[in-house]
């Protein structure tokens, strides 16, 4: 059974504005080089209109994974995610190279009052015997720190172009 990642953001800007962040090339640059991690990158962006796909790799540090997955699978647990918007909705899926573990969700993004709501609702599996749901309860808790980065980025960004 998957662990649940669900997540949500209020931002102070509109959802027109939060999606003309999302659909501006230089805005995702920034955000990996900010928020990305140790060795984070961009590895492609396609944008057309409101459908926007970004390719990224980031990474969570060893020294923060428990004892139980480092044992195992030593060194940074290195996660391809790719983005992809169309509008206000999108989705959203990782996994972690040499370790069968995925996320997969949706992303929504809708009016809330003068601002805007960001909704993620995604699954995070990995099927390891006995440690899967320790390593999905790190994930879990790193990529809700990340998120939670990634708006206040947004935000932040927002109010400054």
């Amino acid at each position: 059974m998957a662990t649940p990642l669900a997540f949500t953001a209020h931002s102070t800007h509109s959802t027109a504005a939060v999606r003309a962040a999302l659909a501006n090339e230089q805005y995702w640059k920034d955000r990996i080089e900010a928020v990305g991690g140790p060795n984070a990158r961009i590895d492609s962006i396609q944008i057309d209109g409101g459908n926007v796909r970004v390719e990224m790799v980031q990474a969570i540090p060893a020294e923060e994974l428990p004892a139980q997955l480092t044992a195992v699978r030593p060194g940074d647990l290195i996660i391809p995610r790719t983005e992809t918007w169309t509008g206000s909705g999108g989705s959203v899926d990782a996994y972690v190279e040499g370790a069968p573990a995925t996320v997969k969700g949706t992303l929504d993004m809708s009016d809330d009052g003068a601002g805007s709501k960001f909704i993620v609702d995604a699954a995070i599996e990995v099927k390891v015997p006995l440690f899967g749901k320790k390593i999905e309860a790190a994930i879990q808790e790193n990529l809700l720190d990340l998120l939670q980065r990634e708006a206040e980025f947004t935000d932040n960004w927002l109010s400054s172009h």
